[in-house]
């Protein structure tokens, strides 16, 4: 082997090593760069909070972290916000399957961390960054967590330096009045249908599509509903939900594409071979 490509094997060697490795491999404090210069040592003291120490500046500072009942966590330094560079990231087990995630990030002004926090404007369905994967294809966070039987998923990404709620899921409790209106297209194993909503940075509603509520639509708005087959001989299709009275209706077999839901009632969308698409809502109570 050439001395040249000795080197450039240990140069590589170093550089992919990943960031994130050593958050207690050894049951030591993890260590990483989060900005060119400086050098962070973080650790887990006894009650879930973290002790961090910033070189060269000497700083010292106190983070809250995120600990399970017995005060342990499992630290790690991951590029949460797509900028290059590693935040430091605190997971611990909540109950039987939730995961508690904290992240936060070096603020190279003030040489400290701040904790990243999201906008989600009261539509999120787990509280807090939850069960977090990042999936750096599509620049999106995904919050997941369990309450009772049903799991929940919530999408967020970032608009400049802000984390704001992406895409959540209102799951649908649709009764009897709804089956005999529509049969749904199933495909295998299916969770309770939800409607996905899809949200701008200020929470505006961009989009909205009925799907799986197991299954988060990871693609970009707008994103495709459940297909749906009408039932009965003639269903009334209204402007809004509480209308009273519509000439339009749509007969027998007409296939249609879940769209929304509201009190009782579910828009759906209807390609007229003429007229294009078709938008309006039936009432299902």
């Amino acid at each position: 082997m050439k001395h040249r490509d000795a080197v450039w094997g240990l140069l590589l060697a170093g550089l992919l090593v990943p960031a994130a490795q050593a958050a207690g491999q050894d049951g030591g404090p993890l260590r990483f760069a989060p900005a060119p210069g400086v050098q962070v040592q973080a650790e887990v003291m006894e009650g879930g909070s973290i002790d961090v120490r910033v070189s060269p500046s000497g700083k010292r500072l106190e983070l809250a972290g995120a600990a399970d009942a017995d005060g342990n966590s499992r630290l790690s330094a991951e590029d949460i916000d797509f900028d290059g560079r590693p935040e430091l990231v605190a997971r611990a087990s909540v109950g039987m399957v939730n995961e508690a995630v904290a992240v936060y990030r070096f603020d190279p002004a003030s040489g400290g961390f701040h904790a990243l926090e999201a906008d989600t404007h009261g539509r999120d369905s787990c509280g807090n960054l939850m069960g977090l994967t990042v999936d750096a294809a599509t620049r999106t966070l995904s919050s997941s967590c369990r309450s009772g039987p049903m799991w929940y998923t919530d999408l967020y990404r970032f608009a400049g330096s802000k984390l704001y709620l992406y895409r959540a899921e209102d799951v649908l409790q649709l009764g009897d009045a709804f089956d005999a209106a529509l049969e749904v297209d199933h495909t295998g194993e299916q969770g309770p249908l939800a409607v996905w909503r899809t949200f701008d940075a200020q929470g505006r509603v961009l989009d909205s599509a009925i799907g799986d509520g197991l299954v988060a639509p990871t693609g970009p708005s707008p994103v495709p509903g459940i297909q749906a087959t009408v039932r009965p001989a003639r269903l009334f299709l209204f402007e809004r939900p509480g209308a009273t009275s519509t000439q339009r209706y749509l007969v027998q077999g007409d296939r249609v594409e879940l769209r929304d839901a509201a009190d009782g009632w579910v828009q759906v969308r209807y390609q007229n071979a003429k007229r294009g698409a078709v938008v309006g809502w039936i009432n299902v109570n």
